[in-house]
């Protein structure tokens, strides 16, 4: 803010990068957020950490995963707060199931979505995919007696289960973007967002225009979208 009190460029334009027409200001908090990810990372691919070996051991053993109760020391419940940012941007390929939830994982082939008479009979939506495969009794995982569309996407559920190939590895975490090594850099740009750039500015920057002109004619823009918008 300035002496008058009032800031002279929203927060959001700031944060954006140069490249698509911002100042490039990195948004710290969503740049912890992108940092603290790779707990997350560690913690799921269940890498030969202690504190990984620990946590698992004291709070999620059982088929048991994180959910919306948070659990853990200070530093574990921080990590927990962007849970869901973090499944929002990975994808699982199921080995022993042991830390895919059956629920929510795997985007739009998430059973929640594909199964949703099934799911609001569900007594627990954090439920693992190995403590189904191991405890599939419907009175142990639904709430009966379940309705007749229920029961019969119970029956598809279970043959989708039957398909997988479960063996004793533990699952492997990735990227929407096609990798499983962990990069906090495309996390953060996940993170905020995609901007649309004016196509001058692009152009600009595709043809290695010096910084201060790239500066120059990004003002330049900015003052013509305000007069257009405010003639």
């Amino acid at each position: 803010m300035n002496a008058r009190g009032m800031p002279k460029a929203a927060w959001e334009m700031v944060t954006v990068p140069k490249k698509d027409g911002g100042l490039g200001i990195i948004d710290l908090q969503k740049q912890n957020e992108a940092l603290l990810m790779k707990n997350l990372h560690k913690f799921f691919n269940k890498l030969d950490i202690p504190w990984v070996h620990l946590v698992w051991e004291k709070h999620y053993r059982n088929g048991k995963l994180p959910g919306t109760q948070r659990k853990g020391s200070f530093r574990w419940r921080n990590n927990l707060k962007i849970l869901e940012k973090y499944r929002e941007l990975t994808v699982v390929q199921v080995q022993n199931g042991q830390s895919r939830l059956l629920w929510k994982d795997g985007s739009v082939r998430a059973a929640k979505l594909k199964y949703p008479e099934l799911y609001s009979f569900a007594k627990n939506n954090n439920t693992s995919i190995s403590n189904a495969l191991v405890n599939n009794l419907p009175n142990y995982l639904f709430h009966l007696p379940l309705s007749t569309l229920a029961f019969s996407q119970l029956q598809a559920l279970r043959g989708n289960l039957e398909d997988l190939n479960v063996n004793e590895e533990n699952d492997l975490w990735g990227y929407i973007w096609g990798s499983n090594i962990f990069s906090a850099t495309k996390i953060y740009r996940r993170l905020i967002g995609q901007h649309q750039v004016h196509p001058v500015f692009q152009m600009a920057v595709e043809n290695n225009l010096p910084t201060k002109t790239q500066d120059l004619l990004l003002v330049a823009l900015k003052r013509q979208v305000k007069h257009t918008k405010h003639p």
